[in-house]
Order: C-alpha cells, then structure tokens, then sequence
C-alpha cells in the first residue's frame, strides 16, 4: 500500500514513540536482522547506518566489530535522542541529524551501508537516487544491505502480512511508499552494484543488497 505523497508522521512523538514500542514484536525481524550480520565481515572500519529508530542494528554489529566506526542519520527528534542514549559514551559512533528525502551528507567513504525499515518513507524516485548516493558513499568492495518493508506481489498477499501483524489496513502507517522487491533489485543493478541479490525474506520483509565494484573490476 502506497501512502500519502510527502507525508512522514516520524516527524510527531506519538508516531516515533509507537514504533520504538513495537519495533521488537515485528515478526521475524530477528531473522532477518541474522542474516544481515552474517554478511558484514568482522575486520570492516566505517558503517553507515541510514535510520530509524535507536539504531539497534548499528548497535547488534558492533557487539562483534567493537573497532568499528559507526555514524547513524535520522531526522527524528525522538529517534535521534533514543540513539544518542543507547550510543552515550562510545567515541566511536556519531548520530547526525538527516532527512533521507534530502541528499546524502558528504561523510566519506564507507565499507558498509546498512538501512532498516526507512527507505520505504521515501517517494520512489527518491529511492533510486539514494541508493545511487549510497554506491558513491562505499569504498570499493564495500558492502550495501537494506532491511526493508517492500510491497505485496497481490492485494491478497498483502492483506495476509496485514493478518500476520495483527493489523487492519485502518492502522497502516500512512507515510509507507511501498515498492516492489524486484524493481529495486533491478535498480541497484542498474547503479553498478554487483552481486545483487535477496538474501531473505518473509512476506512484505526482505533483506537484499548488492557489493560496490572493486576497482580493478571496473577497469
């Protein structure tokens, strides 16, 4: 279901607040968020994580990459000030303030980029251009992975994640600009990313992403 144009209720408390209190009972997000960590390799030095939330999945790959530099966007007040105090006293990750509606801050060049449910807030044009700027923000050989909420192939199938969540298409949040897996995947081909490919997925929920080319493979 698409939402409204230009519309992110993530800019009210009571919206942001709602989702930090059901972000852990997302069925299967646990399963998803596994496989993610099974990409990135250990021994990476700089991960961009592109909102929302307390940034959990910033904090879930550090627990294994302790040397890691971390910088998490978000334009959330609350979102900002729930990942500033999960991340209070560690030196080695940065929370900045962004809209991901506007273009990428230059921050330099990262060995990962990792999204969770955020890029579906944004108007579908918008996502092909940010995941272009997420290629250009990756070092060569580095690693892009977006947990993502993409859209039902069926009316049918969608009403049936809806079941699933326990919801009605009454409590659907308004601001969701759903988008096919396939386009997207066919999008990051397009940019250049290699190795493009769903590493999971249950229903609406799917982790996929792709690897920036190395430089001697684009020669």
């Amino acid at each position: 279901m698409t939402g409204t144009p230009n519309l992110n209720e993530y800019t009210t408390a009571e919206h942001a607040l709602k989702y930090l209190a059901r972000a852990d009972r997302i069925p299967h997000r646990t399963e998803g968020e596994s496989v993610l960590l099974e990409l990135i390799p250990r021994n990476v030095q700089r991960i961009l994580a592109l909102g929302k939330g307390d940034d959990r999945l910033l904090a879930l790959l550090r627990i294994d990459r302790r040397d890691t530099n971390g910088v998490a966007l978000d334009f959330s007040p609350i979102m900002l000030n729930a990942a500033r105090e999960r991340f209070r006293g560690d030196n080695k990750v940065q929370v900045i303030e962004h809209n991901l509606d506007e273009p990428l801050p230059n921050l330099g060049r990262f060995d990962v980029v990792v999204s969770s449910f955020a890029i579906h807030h944004c108007a579908d044009e918008r996502k092909r251009a940010l995941y272009s700027e997420i290629c250009g923000a990756l070092a060569p050989g580095g690693i892009f992975c977006n947990l993502e909420h993409v859209a039902s192939a069926t009316a049918k199938l969608h009403r049936r994640f809806l079941r699933a969540l326990g919801i009605t298409e009454a409590d659907e949040d308004p601001s969701n600009k759903l988008l096919s897996l396939e386009t997207q995947l066919k999008w990051l081909r397009e940019i250049g990313f290699e190795d493009v490919d769903c590493h999971w997925k249950w229903l609406e929920l799917a982790l996929f992403g792709g690897m920036k080319k190395r430089w001697q493979e684009q020669a």
